[in-house]
């Protein structure tokens, strides 16, 4: 437990901070799960709208450095690539 005022009130920013970063982290998931989704349709307009708006939801992720810029990079690659294998 912290015992300066610094210490607990650093704690309780940390603590908000968190719920932020998971809030924000869950929209991530949530992007790329709408976009996988709109892949298994086969509907390729559909998966490409899809993924026209997840590519803005990711960046911005990344520049919060939520998550790294490669793995930014990585996942609209494999998006990206699902979507141009479609027939």
């Amino acid at each position: 437990m912290a015992n300066s005022a610094q210490a607990r009130k650093r704690a309780r920013q940390n603590v908000k901070q968190r719920d932020h970063n998971t809030s924000l982290r869950s929209q991530l998931r949530t992007a790329i799960k709408h976009v996988r989704k709109a892949v298994g349709t086969t509907d390729k307009t559909v998966a490409q709208a899809a993924f026209a708006a997840s590519i803005g939801t990711i960046d911005s992720i990344a520049d919060k450095g939520i998550i790294h810029k490669n793995k930014a990079a990585r996942h609209k690659s494999r998006l990206s690539a699902a979507i141009k294998a479609m027939a």
